[in-house]
């Protein structure tokens, strides 16, 4: 029940990043850069402290954990840039923009948005801790999501009612994703691999989509040092709970 409860957490999260999007973009930037600091605290202070342990436990081979890193890495960023390649031929034909491709693409993100569910429940089934920040991360990061939505159905031209139709679709899937991890369990020979992977997706949208999108406008020691803030805010986090 609790990767539910945290979970419920993230459809506000992605309501209100898609609605800023919507109105207040310009002024979201300081969010994301600590985001992104977020991010990388939980990689570095959570996530990889409980591999270690279920490692050390099981006596599993570090090797294969780190091909899983590299390639939740390079998966995401494959998803991410055919989807930007799409796109960026598409504005090479302005008059042609077609609100199907808008849609299709919001949809890619609400099957992104679904896993991000099961993330959560697998790791609340990896230790509650685990679970809480790996929840702080997808809330972090679905706000943005939100906005990512917003911006590709509306880039395409597509009219309000469907834009917030399909943010409410990608708002309610991380709940979806978290409740499908209570019909199954996990062995922890799996588990430490996905963490693996997931680990690998949060560097990637920490350091290749949230903290560009925080200096997109302009770069500033403010920004930089609430990337910073972020990260140690995670490693006070993790000494004390």
């Amino acid at each position: 029940m609790q990767a539910i409860i945290f979970s419920l957490a993230t459809f506000f999260s992605t309501y209100l990043g898609g609605s800023a999007a919507l109105r207040f973009k310009n002024k979201i930037h300081a969010i994301m850069a600590f985001s992104a600091g977020v991010l990388l605290g939980v990689v570095s202070f959570d996530i990889f402290p409980e591999i270690l342990k279920l490692i050390e436990k099981n006596n599993f081979e570090p090797t294969s954990v780190m091909v899983a890193l590299v390639l939740g890495f390079l998966v995401f960023h494959t998803i991410e840039k055919t989807i930007l390649i799409h796109h960026a031929h598409e504005t090479d034909y302005r008059e042609h923009k077609h609100p199907k491709v808008g849609v299709l693409s919001a949809l890619a993100l609400v099957g992104h948005s679904f896993m991000d569910g099961v993330g959560i429940g697998l790791g609340f089934q990896a230790g509650t801790i685990v679970g809480i920040v790996v929840a702080i991360a997808v809330i972090a990061h679905d706000f943005t999501d939100g906005m990512n939505t917003v911006t590709l159905m509306l880039t395409h031209k597509n009219k309000i009612a469907k834009t917030r139709k399909l943010l409410f679709l990608d708002s309610i899937a991380p709940v979806l994703g978290a409740t499908a991890t209570l019909l199954f369990h996990v062995s922890d020979q799996f588990l430490v691999l996905y963490l693996g992977f997931f680990a690998g997706f949060l560097l990637y949208i920490g350091a290749s989509d949230i903290l560009p999108e925080a200096h997109s406008q302009r770069s500033s020691f403010g920004l930089v040092g609430l990337t910073i803030f972020g990260a140690l805010f995670i490693f006070i986090v993790t000494r004390f709970v």
